[in-house]
């Protein structure tokens, strides 16, 4: 079974469709309809999808590492943008999305590029 990821609203429009031309399944915040929503409850909806989130969110860190003590959650796949290129982004997210299970990604963070 493969992933299917949650694109938050920091994430490059080129980045998303990069991913879907690839065949990738994911869902964004716009999509969603939770784009004014905070990173707890934007992570709190994507475990409940199912989700493994995607964000280039520097404060996204620091939650997870706090949810990672009490709380399960689907995982975190995280990109500093500045060190992180679209085309990049996109070969790494198809690749994890491609080989990861669901439980391979859960109360993990993952850090790109791999």
């Amino acid at each position: 079974m493969s992933i299917k990821l949650y694109m938050d609203h920091h994430v490059d429009i080129a980045i998303t469709s990069g991913l879907r031309r690839r065949g990738v399944d994911v869902l964004t915040c716009q999509d969603d309809g939770t784009t004014t929503w905070d990173d707890d409850r934007l992570l709190d909806r994507a475990t409940q999808l199912g989700r493994a989130r995607f964000s280039q969110d520097d404060d996204l860190l620091a939650i997870v590492h706090q949810w990672q003590r009490n709380r399960s959650f689907a995982g975190l796949v995280y990109g500093h943008q500045l060190d992180l290129s679209i085309g990049q982004a996109v070969r790494d997210l198809e690749m994890i999305a491609g080989v990861y299970d669901p439980e391979d990604t859960r109360d993990r963070v993952e850090y790109l590029p791999l």
